[in-house]
């Protein structure tokens, strides 16, 4: 498939101020970004431009400010980790995110030049796409560049509001990141195997409803697979159950049964008394849960047949933990999954911030073909849904 819209790389840029809407919603502790991932991801198109003569005016979100001003939601911080990942050199800090006082220190950037606006949502507007802000941000720029993949399934004002007053470009991530999933979707390598995890089928029941039509095998793992042994009636005793996924999983099986897609459960478990690490600990060669025990991993039986299925694949998408990875008892069913994804012959795509924390936190992270750091939106994207972001830019 091709990209159907602009790109920063066919964008003349020299000389001009270019504002760039970024994914730098990190984590911080204590003041200090604890996990730079998505800030590097955004370096490609930010060095792109700078090499290119243009100044930039970097604009990202951080938290949940909910329109207030949170000092502890400032972006400084990300601002002073991006400097180093820049070689050292110097990201200004603005005041605010929009206002005189910010369009002054933008009309002063000089090529290769950064400026860092401060938490976009500490604007109300922002989340209710308000046109006034829209203009405000749009003021600062010559050009619009979108590289906040992980934002652009909201129709925010940075998101798909300044697109309307400035001429729009995609960024690099974000172009990469739409070719990568919709590849999955349109032009996979069969077979294709779809890995869902996690603890929501309500969070992931459009991802298997698209997939039951054009994947060859979905596996589930994590809690999500408590609400399909529900339904067929197996008992799931203390497990975490959703109760609004029981229906919707009863659905998937009766479509799953008129599709050519397998759609397969796990078919033993690792069951804990409690959620901690220190808990007694059991194997069940089976998937039901007496009363007392919670089913936390998928079993050694189920992580070898998924993992031989992954290995088999000419595409393997992956979305959604086995179980509770982050307690070391239950870690080896996402670590089996890992595995097996890192060590695939066929194209290998990770999304969901736990998936990758699994991959990097079993260093293998840097095995795979392609990790998307879109959260929600790879789910929307994968699902069919047009993301506003996206379709608010310039068509190629």
């Amino acid at each position: 498939m091709s990209f159907a819209k602009a790109s920063v790389r066919d964008a003349d840029v020299a000389g001009k101020r270019v504002l760039v809407r970024v994914d730098f919603n990190v984590p911080l502790d204590g003041g200090r970004v604890t996990d730079d991932t998505r800030i590097r991801a955004a370096l490609p198109t930010i060095e792109l431009l700078r090499e290119r003569g243009a100044s930039l005016v970097l604009v990202s979100h951080l938290g949940r400010p909910k329109g207030a001003v949170k000092p502890e939601l400032s972006m400084k911080p990300v601002g002073e980790r991006l400097g180093e990942l820049l070689g050292g050199a110097l990201v200004r800090q603005a005041p605010a995110v929009v206002g005189d006082d910010v369009r002054t220190m933008a009309e002063g950037l000089h090529a290769g030049d950064v400026l860092l606006l401060e938490n976009v949502r500490f604007e109300p507007g922002e989340t209710e796409n308000d046109q006034g802000l829209a203009a405000d941000l749009a003021s600062l720029a010559d050009l619009y560049v979108n590289d906040a993949f992980g934002a652009a399934h909201r129709a925010h004002a940075s998101t798909a509001g300044v697109a309307e007053h400035l001429p729009a470009y995609a960024g690099l991530l974000l172009e990469r990141e739409v070719t990568e999933l919709s590849r999955v979707v349109e032009s996979p390598a069969r077979p294709l195997v779809v890995v869902l995890g996690g603890a929501k089928v309500s969070d992931k029941v459009g991802v298997i409803d698209r997939f039951l039509e054009v994947a060859d095998e979905i596996l589930i793992g994590g809690a999500m697979c408590f609400s399909f042994f529900r339904a067929q009636g197996i008992a799931t005793g203390d497990s975490l159950v959703e109760e609004e996924g029981v229906k919707l999983a009863e659905e998937a099986l009766r479509r799953a049964g008129e599709s050519s897609c397998d759609l397969r459960l796990p078919t033993d478990l690792v069951l804990g008394k409690t959620f901690d690490a220190e808990t007694e600990v059991r194997q069940s060669d089976g998937v039901e849960v007496p009363d007392g025990w919670m089913g936390l991993d998928v079993g050694p039986e189920t992580a070898r047949a998924y993992a031989d299925a992954i290995a088999a694949a000419g595409t393997v998408l992956w979305n959604g933990p086995m179980g509770a990875f982050e307690l070391e008892p239950f870690a080896a069913g996402t670590r089996a999954v890992a595995e097996a994804v890192a060590a695939a012959p066929g194209t290998t795509v990770v999304g969901g911030g736990d998936s990758v924390a699994a991959l990097q936190q079993f260093g293998l992270g840097e095995k795979v073909d392609w990790l998307s750091t879109g959260g929600g939106a790879s789910l929307e994207l994968l699902e069919g849904k047009e993301l506003p972001g996206v379709e608010a830019l310039n068509d190629a």
